[in-house]
């Protein structure tokens, strides 16, 4: 395992292909075999350089020894002017070679020399045979040869030349338009007093469809320039599928390549493109190529809308490390139809039990809050039933928000309120669990209810409005608090998202604790007992104590670590789901129908009525009972 094999190519080609034994069987890793004689293609280039007053350049290694370059000057005089004039004299021996490995990266060397020594005023002629030899190797057909190409980063290099000589095309009448396959070019005279200007490509994707791509020149940036100035665009519509996505997370590219050379006042632009898999629960993520670091960096763009088949990126433009611009989604996203019926239902579900919760704890108010334990008990209990219940119905507002009228503002305005009561859930939790930890662990200490409850209120409710202001004051002025597709704190650019997860780990690590000081202080036997019926008591008291702790101290997000692992189970999404979703639900369960002081108020507050209590016909005590006693 591992290890590689060389083999030579066939006698018509020349190079090498090599092979690594992978689960006992010889898999291809590169193929080096090349049929193209790119040395009498690259004496040329070099003749055209000292013709056109350049200096010769020096390719790498053997690339520049001395070959017969006869057959492509000094035969025809007149062919020999129009050589040097657009090199089209090269480009029969390119178009009849097959697009093998080899052939592509000899090819790519090739497009990098030309960019190099030809560049210094590229004419329509020129642009038009520097397209014609690109888009012979960008061929949608011969796409998974790219993966046998020695030189990985080959795309890469392949991208930053075409955009190099591009760069350079000179505009007749203001502007131009090469148009191939897989390949397109246009150029446009911009100055300030333009209204905006737009480069709008329809390329072939694949044998039977088209995909769409649109750069637009905002007005105001248009107004930064100083004179009359140039601006270029390329489409490249498989070149996203050819180069190696090197980003952290396991994505892919869902739309056209667009490249664009602008005068260096202008800083950026709105890009529109077209989503080659029109999934609509996997969202894009516009981005921009890194020319130093040859990698996908999110930092270049933001999303501005995304739709099921496009997506709308505004993105910044600088000629030394961003001009090549697209979109990505990610292929190992979750997609179960199971998950979310389970959370409309559970969200729905868990609001009807918050409310019944609450609407229970004031008809019981007064009979259950006689100390000063049980009414800082119930105090907390209220606040977290109302903090879910608001992050709940946020929950469902921010998704109307985003999926209807995708505005920037409310989203913001969502997601902070969202923030914010969710992590007022937590701290309320918080607060409840270092209740437990007070009553049991600081019997002979007493502390006043005033002191308590603003104790409380600074946790619950202050610790909250700090994190959620910092969070949106320090990110969104850098257009990095939302994250893309969703009204929801942001991730891969500046990790908002830490100001939730951070504090709500550390909550459920503690309350654990407080669970674990539980267990031990209910589980103590007697001195000298150890009759199986003594331990089983003790036993079901200890569950019932978890049972009944776990889901009001928020234990149950836990589950939510085993599901951020690309490969995790779909057990593990389903199982954090349904305790989440129904947490609402279970709280009105346990922490409220469950208590026996609370039944036996709501029935005493029932009786004292002198009717009867709807309350009474829903819940029947006895099953309620009967379920505790278990």
């Amino acid at each position: 395992n591992g290890d590689v094999c060389v083999q030579p190519c066939s006698p018509s080609f020349h190079g090498e292909t090599r092979f690594v034994c992978k689960d006992k069987k010889w898999q291809m890793f590169t193929d080096a075999c090349a049929n193209l004689d790119i040395q009498s293609l690259l004496q040329v280039i070099e003749h055209m350089s000292i013709a056109g007053g350049h200096l010769p350049f020096v390719g790498k290694g053997s690339l520049m020894k001395p070959v017969d370059g006869a057959k492509y000057s000094g035969a025809d005089d007149h062919r020999n002017e129009n050589c040097q004039a657009d090199f089209s004299c090269i480009i029969p021996d390119i178009l009849s070679s097959p697009a093998i490995p080899g052939n592509i990266a000899n090819i790519v060397d090739l497009l990098k020399q030309i960019s190099l020594v030809l560049s210094g005023n590229v004419s329509r002629g020129k642009m038009q045979s520097y397209s014609r030899i690109a888009n012979h190797i960008l061929n949608s057909s011969i796409i998974s040869n790219w993966a046998f190409v020695r030189d990985r980063n080959a795309s890469s290099v392949l991208l930053d030349s075409v955009n190099l000589f591009a760069g350079k095309l000179l505009l007749t009448n203001g502007s131009e338009n090469i148009q191939e396959r897989f390949i397109s070019t246009k150029g446009y005279s911009i100055h300030k007093n333009t209204t905006g200007k737009s480069f709008d490509f329809s390329m072939e994707f694949g044998n039977s469809e088209n995909i769409t791509g649109h750069v637009f020149i905002p007005e105001e940036e248009l107004l930064k320039l100083s004179a009359t100035s140039k601006a270029i665009s390329i489409a490249f519509p498989t070149l996203g599928a050819i180069m190696e996505t090197s980003h952290l997370d396991p994505v892919f590219v869902n739309g056209m390549v667009l490249s664009v050379a602008l005068p260096e006042e202008l800083q950026h632009i709105l890009l529109a493109f077209e989503k080659v898999n029109k999934v609509e629960s996997v969202k894009a993520r516009c981005v921009g190529w890194h020319s130093a670091e040859r990698r996908w960096d999110d930092r270049a763009c933001q999303v501005k809308s995304d739709g099921v088949s496009s997506v709308t990126c505004f993105c910044k433009y600088h000629r030394r490390t961003f001009k090549s611009f697209s979109i990505l989604m990610s292929p190992a996203k979750l997609q179960n139809a199971v998950l979310g019926y389970i959370t409309c239902v559970g969200l729905g579900l868990s609001i009807l039990s918050l409310a019944l919760c609450l609407t229970i704890e004031l008809v019981v108010w007064h009979h259950v809050t006689k100390t000063e334990i049980t009414y800082m008990r119930h105090f907390c209990l209220v606040n977290i039933a109302a903090s879910l219940l608001v992050a709940d119905v946020l929950f469902i507002l921010a998704a109307i928000v985003h999926d209807a009228a995708r505005n920037h503002q409310l989203c913001v305005a969502a997601t902070f309120f969202l923030h914010f009561f969710y992590l007022a859930l937590f701290f309320w939790m918080l607060s409840l669990g270092l209740l437990i930890l007070y009553g049991l662990l600081l019997v002979f200490f007493k502390i006043t209810r005033s002191v308590l409850m603003a104790a409380a209120f600074s946790i619950g409710y202050g610790c909250p409005l700090v994190i959620s202001v910092l969070t949106v004051a320090i990110t969104e002025p850098r257009n990095g608090y939302l994250r893309s597709g969703a009204c929801w704190l942001n991730w891969y650019e500046t990790k908002a998202l830490l100001a939730f997860v951070v504090p709500a780990l550390s909550i459920i690590a503690v309350n654990l604790v407080v669970v674990m000081v539980v267990v031990v202080k209910t589980g103590r036997s007697a001195v000298g007992e150890g009759c199986k019926s003594q331990d089983l008591s003790n036993m079901i008291r200890i569950s019932k104590n978890v049972a009944l702790l776990t889901p009001v101290l928020g234990l149950t997000w836990g589950f939510g670590l085993a599901t951020i692992f690309d490969k995790s189970s779909l057990a593990f999404h389903v199982t954090f789901a349904l305790l989440n979703a129904f947490q609402g639900f279970f709280i009105l369960l346990f922490g409220t129908l469950l208590d026996r002081k609370t039944r036996e108020a709501l029935r005493m507050s029932c009786l004292s009525s002198k009717r009867k209590c709807s309350l009474a016909k829903v819940i029947s005590f006895h099953h309620l009972k009967s379920l505790q006693n278990f």
